[in-house]
């Protein structure tokens, strides 16, 4: 017997516009619990770990990255499809060899160890061709839980218009969790792997640690007990629904992989899920109505895609008031991440400017930043800012410091898509 996930559904708004009002702001927060026991085993799963074992892996990141690879591999549970691949300008299957996924055993498990044990780096680096060998594996498993677990320490050496059509064509078919390690790698390009594949990405400070994160992200990849789960939102005729944002735990954007199901309704995909809860912000534009009217600007459902059942719902109001108190009340949790948000594109506005040498634009992102990640308790977003921009406490005038860690710099910019939840009141 296992337990499939309850899923919740709630919506924080002020529904209250002004007279000629039109924006809507609401965050959904959804959430999935162990509450329906089902007479069945646990959920199909199929893995795909990918180690990348290019030229700048030697030494030892590639002793560390054998011994996280080995430590995924023993995080699956038995059952589970997998295969290890190594990646350099090309894609190998180490494990188990030829094109598919065999399942997870003491015995396979073991096998697959001593296949790792002799990854060695050579070559180049292709993540485009990692992703598409992925991919084509977890392909076979269509009523799985679909993941993939990739690290890199390099820079992509793809054409940027490979990679994109890669990324474009193999969008939202599997998540994928990316890992960079060290500091030659560029952020950029695991956070459009992230946005892709639905899935989140992270910095590896310290390589004898690659084995912990292997292991924590395997582990959340095996709780996970639904293979997908879709936001379906409707907006009435003449309205226009403006943009779909996951903004807990990390800010992901969904607005750009709408699935249309009717000319007023689209599906936004959210990927697979466990016991745990995110949330979402969504913007719908209305057409200026009549005082006291209300209306339903937005009808939210969570569907399973595969079998389009309707796991919760909910409405999203509009109401037009001539009273400014109710009118301009902003609802905390839009504040806190619309805030949140704020924070991320200052950072990145920030070190693309800083990177560009515009020191002028560099300096006043980042100490707004700094400001801002203060006042909204990120305490550790606003310690690595105090490490690349500095603020004189006599005048208040903020400057660029001229020598920053090159790793401080990739811990901000990979930390930037993280969001701390709204605390409550008291707390």
């Amino acid at each position: 017997m296992a337990d499939q996930p309850a899923f919740t559904l709630t919506i924080d708004q002020n529904k209250y516009l002004p007279v000629d009002g039109r924006e809507v702001h609401a965050i959904l927060t959804v959430g999935s619990t162990g509450g329906i026991t089902v007479q069945a085993g646990p959920a199909e799963a199929a893995e795909v770990i990918i180690v990348d074992t290019s030229g700048s892996m030697s030494g030892g990141k590639i002793r560390e990255a054998r011994q996280a690879a080995t430590t995924a591999v023993q995080t699956l549970r038995d059952g589970v499809n997998f295969a290890v691949v190594a990646g350099t300008q090309k894609a190998k299957v180490v494990y188990p060899g030829g094109d598919g996924l065999i399942k997870a055993s003491p015995a396979t498990r073991a096998e697959a160890a001593r296949a790792i044990s002799g990854l060695s780096a050579r070559g180049g680096t292709a993540i485009g061709e990692w992703l598409k060998m992925a991919g084509h594996l977890l392909s076979a498993h269509p009523s799985a839980i679909r993941h993939a677990l990739l690290m890199t320490d390099g820079q992509n050496n793809e054409r940027p218009d490979v990679f994109a059509s890669v990324l474009a064509a193999w969008s939202c078919k599997f998540v994928c969790d990316s890992l960079g390690v060290g500091d030659d790698w560029v952020p950029a390009e695991l956070r459009k792997v992230a946005e892709a594949m639905l899935g989140t990405f992270d910095f590896v400070r310290n390589q004898g640690d690659l084995s912990e994160f292997f292991r924590r992200l395997t582990q959340a990849s095996m709780s996970k007990t639904v293979a997908d789960v879709s936001l379906r939102v409707w907006v009435p005729q003449a309205a226009t629904l403006k943009f779909v944002k996951q903004v807990s735990p990390t800010l992901l954007d969904l607005t750009g992989k709408r699935t249309d199901v009717n000319p007023l309704t689209g599906d936004y995909p959210t990927g697979s899920w466990g016991t745990e809860e995110r949330e979402y912000h969504i913007c719908v534009e209305v057409p200026p109505g009549q005082v006291g009217h209300e209306i339903r600007a937005g009808w939210v459902k969570l569907v399973r895609p595969d079998t389009q059942e309707v796991l919760a719902t909910g409405n999203v109001l509009a109401q037009w008031t001539e009273d400014l108190a109710q009118s301009t009340r902003i609802n905390n949790k839009v504040a806190h991440y619309t805030g949140q948000a704020e924070l991320h594109e200052l950072i990145q506005d920030g070190l693309s400017a800083r990177a560009m040498g515009d020191v002028d634009t560099a300096t006043a992102r980042l100490a707004k930043a700094r400001q801002l990640a203060a006042a909204s308790g990120r305490e550790d977003t606003a310690r690595l800012l105090e490490k690349v921009v500095e603020i004189d406490p006599a005048t208040g005038t903020a400057r660029l410091r001229r020598n920053v860690d090159k790793a401080d710099e990739i811990e901000l910019d990979t930390g930037s898509v993280r969001t701390s939840r709204l605390r409550k009141e008291g707390s």
